[in-house]
């Protein structure tokens, strides 16, 4: 007679925060969404630690990408020190600091930007646009990761992302949604689109607050939900292949 064994548990996600409102998103996703798959008021073990804004800003300006993954590995460390098995971060602009913390990292991580690159490549998408923080548009954290899949991208114009990174700044992560902002962002996308993009990144965690495929010109990548969604197959996945055979 085979001996049963019940299912290993869902392992347990740790959210290398920065912003609360894009935090917030990436929480709500795993949560909500780990329902419809475990069952209702179910999903995996989730614990967050994040620096405030404020002092991730202040190495943000500086150009001190080395400070911004030393704060990123503090919270991993903690979040590892409480049991999590895989660390993502819902912020796009940090990962400029990922070649310095990937490789101290005490768990593995997850990278936004590749969630995203992949599941353009899995769409068929060929050029996508791209939005977020002017640090972000600024760095090749996307181009890295779209190059890798032969996916071409178009970045705003430079008083185009000025203006995007003014109302993340100012607006968004202050949970300020504005209608002139959402048609702001739907003008940008919409010139995008007639240079040649297919889709558009929300590269900001934000930014899905107030843009989304419902009301937006083009297709979106919502990098938020995208990573929320790796992390959770992930969490899952691992937890099956854990599970002893009966």
């Amino acid at each position: 007679m085979a001996v049963e064994f019940s299912p290993a548990p869902p392992r347990h996600i740790g959210i290398v925060a920065c912003s609360a409102e894009g935090a917030a998103l990436c929480y709500r996703t795993i949560c909500l969404e780990g329902a419809q798959v475990l069952g209702p008021h179910q999903h995996p073990p989730v614990s967050l630690h994040t620096y405030p804004l404020g002092r991730y800003m202040q190495s943000i300006t500086r150009d001190d990408w080395q400070e911004v993954g030393e704060l990123m590995l503090s919270s991993a460390h903690k979040l590892a020190a409480i049991g999590a098995d895989v660390l993502i971060c819902p912020d796009n602009t940090l990962h400029q600091a990922f070649p310095y913390v990937e490789p101290r990292s005490p768990r593995p991580w997850l990278h936004i930007a590749r969630v995203v690159a992949a599941e353009a490549a899995r769409r068929g998408w060929r050029c996508v646009g791209l939005t977020g923080t002017r640090y972000l548009l600024d760095s090749n954290v996307y181009p890295d990761a779209l190059a890798a899949h032969g996916i071409r991208w178009l970045r705003p114009e430079p008083s185009e992302a000025l203006e995007i990174n003014r109302i993340i700044f100012e607006e968004l992560v202050n949970a300020i949604f504005e209608p002139r902002a959402i048609a702001y962002f739907r003008a940008v996308i919409e010139r995008m689109s007639s240079r040649g993009a297919d889709a558009v990144v929300l590269g900001c965690t934000e930014i899905p607050l107030i843009i989304g495929d419902a009301n937006s010109p083009l297709p979106t990548l919502d990098s938020t939900r995208l990573l929320a969604r790796a992390a959770l197959r992930w969490a899952l996945d691992s937890a099956e292949t854990a599970s002893p055979a009966s």
